[in-house]
């Protein structure tokens, strides 16, 4: 009979990491290895974890996001699956996280510095910073009355500019703003 796998549930303290959303067959006739109180349910294998929980992001001392299928699923819950060397260190002190802008999407995240597809272009902030930034992102692209006070021909052009330079640059969004007028 083959052990079953068991990480120290220290090895999750304080990490970032991305799953990816797998169907419900991924998990079939695996035993659940971890229930938390609210109600996550965790499986480990020797290549990585699996989590069926209704809520991601910042975790206790972790921050655990989910990236959906397309189309999204229905339930509320979602399954997820993680490789071992997916998990990064998380801290609020260093420069861990860069950002990442869907145009296609309006939508923004943030990526660790460890990530593979990181190509050092991005400016690396703290988790405040990175936070701060978000929130404006966000505003850039969800709100369009900042833009009256432009000269512009297309606004997602616009926008375009002031984000890629709020994530490549360390200038603050009034300094961008002035630049463009």
């Amino acid at each position: 009979m083959e052990k079953i796998f068991r990480p120290s549930p220290k090895s999750f303290k304080n990490t970032f990491c991305v799953f990816r959303q797998v169907l419900p067959d991924r998990i079939a006739g695996m035993p659940v290895q971890y229930d938390s109180q609210s109600g996550s349910k965790y499986y480990y294998t020797k290549e990585g974890m699996y989590r069926l929980s209704n809520h991601w992001g910042r975790l206790a001392n972790s921050k655990w996001r989910l990236e959906q299928m397309e189309p999204e699923t229905e339930s509320k819950f979602k399954i997820g699956f993680a490789s071992w060397d997916e998990f990064y260190p998380d801290n609020a002190e260093e420069e861990l996280y860069y950002l990442d802008a869907n145009y296609e999407k309006g939508t923004v995240n943030y990526q660790h510095r460890n990530n593979p597809n990181y190509d050092k272009k991005a400016i690396l902030r703290t988790s405040f910073a990175t936070a701060k930034r978000i929130k404006q992102i966000r505003n850039l692209f969800e709100l369009t009355s900042w833009a009256k006070y432009f000269d512009y021909d297309d606004i997602d052009e616009l926008r375009k500019e002031i984000i890629e330079e709020l994530i490549f640059t360390n200038k603050t969004l009034e300094e961008i703003k002035r630049e463009i007028q």
